[in-house]
């Protein structure tokens, strides 16, 4: 299983009829339970009935954007979002809600668990036109209730995982980092302001190895540049710390 990061799919077709068991009270709703690593965000699990959406989705890594993930991140109390919403320092990602909402996805409330392996679990449902009158007040209503719902499908869902694998299995899985020790040395140095030439003679290393480095860690963050790609690494903690010689 090392590698697989709950891709499971007989165990998530499992924790898929789980949770739409619980769901049934809400008729005509999209719904998505998302794990992601804090460590690692490229390790990121979707299960949702709508599919297609979610395929898109990943393909093109938007949990790196989507604001509604990055403010999980830093919640452990329900929201309700729109297309309003924006990520930190108020930018805001117009593009995923156009795509979104040719899926008919137009706003949400969301539940989020921080686990004790260092993921982040969300449980969204996703309103559209489809839905019956007032189910945003029933959803509110019913905070407490989606929350306990998202604790014990996420409980579920690792208690399956761990039992498919052995327990060292299931710890490597979520303890990976996304950068390579070099990666991370060149993308900490850069978050601290320093020219891609400095960084060659702080480490040693030829400015071509550096570009190379910073170029790897962009394609893995699924950003179209470094400089996005570094206050990601801020924002979602990513970037461990570096000491030069003799600190």
């Amino acid at each position: 299983m090392p590698g697989a990061w709950f891709n499971n799919p007989d165990i998530n077709s499992k924790v898929q009829k789980y949770l739409e068991k619980r769901l049934t009270r809400f008729p005509n709703l999209k719904y998505a339970y998302a794990i992601m690593s804090k460590k690692n965000p490229v390790d990121f699990t979707i299960i949702s009935n709508r599919p297609e959406w979610f395929k898109l989705y990943k393909d093109n890594n938007f949990q790196f954007i989507d604001p509604v993930l990055v403010t999980a991140l830093y919640r452990i109390t329900p929201f309700s979002w729109d297309e309003n919403i924006m990520l930190s320092k108020g930018v805001k990602v117009p593009k995923l809600f156009a795509m979104a909402k040719d899926h008919n996805i137009i706003n949400g409330y969301t539940s989020v668990l921080h686990d004790q392996n260092n993921n982040i679990a969300v449980l969204s449902l996703m309103m559209d036109n489809d839905c019956e009158h007032g189910i945003e007040e029933t959803i509110k209503a019913s905070s407490d209730l989606i929350q306990m719902m998202l604790i014990e499908t996420h409980d579920k869902l690792t208690s399956l995982y761990k039992e498919q694998a052995q327990k060292s299995e299931f710890e490597s899985m979520n303890s990976r980092e996304i950068f390579s020790k070099r990666e991370n040395e060149i993308i900490y140095w850069a978050s601290l302001g320093k020219s891609y030439q400095e960084i060659a003679l702080i480490l040693g290393i030829k400015l071509t190895t550096v570009k190379y480095h910073i170029g790897n860690a962009v394609k893995k963050l699924g950003v179209t540049n470094a400089k996005h790609a570094i206050r990601l690494g801020i924002e979602l903690q990513l970037i461990r710390p570096v000491h030069s010689d003799g600190e």
